[in-house]
């Protein structure tokens, strides 16, 4: 009889056993399904708060965060001083740099604005008081307040400049990625999202176009009309001829997975000549330096010596 209940208490515990780990695995799955949702659910928040700042899509439509009151200011300060008007240059270059603010073209037009009267009177101060005819004070005056009028448009040169080279520099990778991805049967807008999250700690600018992109998609846009929004906003003609050749694949029925390989391989050689181009050039631009500053100091050190042995014996023999 005891043996009789022990086995029932060991079968009882086999079975237990046997249970309670597919149900550990189970709510386990379960709740690493719920995070990975509520992830790419924040995710889908951010990426829609910055599609409806973006100008190329809503103009003058996006709600504006809350700003400081210097901001404020600057942008009454832009707005005055543009008419309310901008152009589509600087919505590209502005948009180009990064910035999808619905209200940034007024504010930097409000920097440029503000660095001129600063420069100006800057001017006025040290200027006027010096002998000077009027002409001369009003010119100097006036390039006092151009100098830094122009500085916000080197500071977004160079932003527009360095986001273009990282999305150039990481764009092989991913489409190498991608070309994987479809390889192995996954869908082009699958494989785009995670692409998207793969290279997100590699390159955040790339990440970021290519989940809003997706994001568009997502929303109803047209494919070959978002991938062309998204070459507009980088500036980077690589992605113009990326979304030129998926739209061509799409339409024609080829193989998505050649051409991206083939698409790859001839980003890293024209990459490739690049570097080989810029090496040859630097022998030609070493030349301007080494005439005026390594010449001068190697002509001095050779005949310097001998003009003061020269000039000594002149001296001696006078």
């Amino acid at each position: 009889m005891l043996s009789t209940l022990e086995d029932m208490d060991l079968m009882t515990d086999i079975i237990n056993s046997e249970f309670l780990i597919p149900t550990l695995v189970f709510f386990s799955i379960i709740g690493i399904g719920v995070s990975i949702l509520l992830l790419r659910s924040r995710k889908s928040k951010i990426l829609k708060s910055k599609l409806e700042d973006n100008k190329l899509v809503t103009p003058g439509r996006a709600p504006t965060p809350r700003k400081s009151s210097f901001l404020q200011t600057l942008e009454k300060i832009g707005n005055f001083a543009s008419h309310g008007q901008t152009s589509n240059t600087l919505w590209e270059q502005l948009v180009q740099a990064g910035y999808l603010n619905a209200k940034a073209p007024a504010i930097y037009t409000g920097i440029k604005m503000l660095l001129f009267a600063c420069g100006v009177a800057v001017g006025v101060i040290l200027i006027m008081p010096k002998d000077i005819s009027l002409s001369t004070k009003l010119t100097l005056i006036s390039m006092c307040g151009a100098v830094p009028f122009f500085i916000p448009n080197l500071v977004l040169l160079q932003q527009r400049k360095t986001r273009r080279d990282e999305i150039c520099m990481y764009l092989p990778q991913a489409v190498d990625l991608l070309e994987i991805c479809v390889s192995s049967g996954i869908g082009l807008n699958m494989a785009w999202n995670m692409v998207a999250s793969e290279i997100q700690h590699v390159s955040t600018v790339l990440s970021n176009e290519m989940a809003l992109t997706n994001f568009e998609i997502h929303l109803g846009a047209n494919r070959a009309e978002a991938m062309r929004r998204m070459a507009t906003r980088t500036g980077a003609e690589e992605l113009a001829s990326l979304a030129a050749i998926l739209i061509q694949t799409d339409r024609f029925g080829t193989s998505m997975a050649s051409a991206l390989r083939q698409f790859a391989r001839s980003m890293r050689e024209e990459r490739s000549f690049k570097a080989e181009e810029n090496a040859e050039k630097m022998a030609v631009k070493l030349v301007i330096p080494m005439v005026l500053f390594i010449f001068p100091a190697v002509i001095v050190i050779i005949t310097g010596p001998a003009i003061v042995k020269i000039f000594r014996d002149m001296i001696l023999r006078t």
